[in-house]
């Protein structure tokens, strides 16, 4: 097993290389509306003894713990950049948003331990979810029939890939698809939310009067300690997927998008070698460009009038990515 700093440097190194840092131009800016529209899957519902399913029911598979056996942070509490400096150092990674001028960082040492962070945002919740078996945090606005709610962790995987549930309804939803897999709302998907994996010194310089998720979340877990050791850098999976595609080492960082029901990667060394990249997919223009400066790339869609606007991928290992996608289009 290599050590908690080696293992910070590794993942803060992926990020470095492949994630979406914060994007601050007006002509960028993404901020969180609720538009009052639901979207859907394209993928077929079926019913099984009752039980409406969007995945086959066998592939959901017990990670472990129980249900709630990974502690969701309900009540999160935050603390100013000096004062996460006394337990972050500036190449810690982890998950940025800033939503309508409020900046927050939730750091991987604390989210490796607790999966999902149930948020509250100038009055409306945010479901921020990390899944360390696919290196994946994604951001979501947690809409379930018209209010926003709680989620909590399932104790179950379906391609390795953490499966939530909804307080509300009790339906399972795949962090990695961002819709219900299983129950009532199976078929709903999840609007993702502009978020960015970057290191803690990035936020910093960005947001120096921004906030930070305390230690102080109610529960006891060794915080700095990765109880993933080396599995970040070492091949195999701990459990199971359906799909494997060796078009891409399974542990490379990929940004993923769903267009119209089609999904593709983007691999970001593949745009880092030639700087920015205009692809056609779907019948839009994507932007995928290489911002020096910051070491990143960056997503789009250019508009018909020629503005940009920010995507918000799925941002992942290769193997879970094309596990959930198994005819997804690949860019590399």
């Amino acid at each position: 097993m290599i050590s908690q700093q080696k293992t910070v440097i590794i993942i803060a190194t992926i990020i470095g290389i492949s994630a979406i840092f914060i994007l601050s131009r007006a002509v960028f800016r993404n901020d969180f509306k609720d538009n009052g529209n639901q979207s859907f899957s394209t993928k077929e519902i079926m019913i099984t003894d009752g039980v409406k399913h969007s995945v086959p029911l066998d592939e959901i598979l017990g990670g472990g713990p129980p249900k709630d056996g990974i502690p969701s942070i309900d009540n999160p509490k935050f603390v100013s950049i000096a004062d996460a400096g006394n337990f972050l150092s500036d190449s810690e990674p982890g998950i940025a948003l800033d939503i309508n001028g409020t900046a927050r960082f939730y750091s991987f040492q604390i989210l490796v331990w607790h999966e999902i962070v149930n948020d509250t945002i100038n009055g409306e919740r945010v479901l921020v979810t990390y899944c360390p078996l696919c290196l994946s945090g994604i951001v979501f606005d947690p809409a379930v029939q018209g209010e926003r709610v709680e989620f909590g962790t399932s104790g179950k995987l379906w391609n390795s890939n953490l499966v939530m549930y909804d307080r509300k309804t009790d339906s399972l939803w795949s962090q990695i698809l961002g819709e219900a897999i299983v129950g009532e709302m199976t078929g709903i998907e999840l609007k993702v939310l502009p978020s960015d994996m970057i290191r803690f010194g990035e936020f910093k310089k960005q947001h120096p009067k921004g906030f930070v998720l305390s230690r102080d979340t109610g529960a006891t877990r060794f915080y700095g300690q990765d109880p993933y050791g080396n599995y970040y850098t070492t091949p195999g999976t701990f459990f199971p997927v359906d799909n494997k595609d060796n078009r891409l080492p399974e542990k490379d960082f990929i940004l993923g998008i769903v267009v119209n029901g089609k999904a593709k990667a983007y691999w970001p060394e593949a745009i880092k070698k030639v700087g920015e990249v205009i692809d056609q997919f779907e019948g839009k223009t994507i932007i995928a460009r290489y911002e020096k400066d910051i070491d990143a790339v960056r997503l789009f869609e250019k508009k018909t009038d020629g503005t940009l606007e920010r995507l918000n991928p799925f941002g992942a290992f290769w193997f879970s990515w094309a596990a959930a996608h198994p005819e997804t289009e690949l860019y590399k």
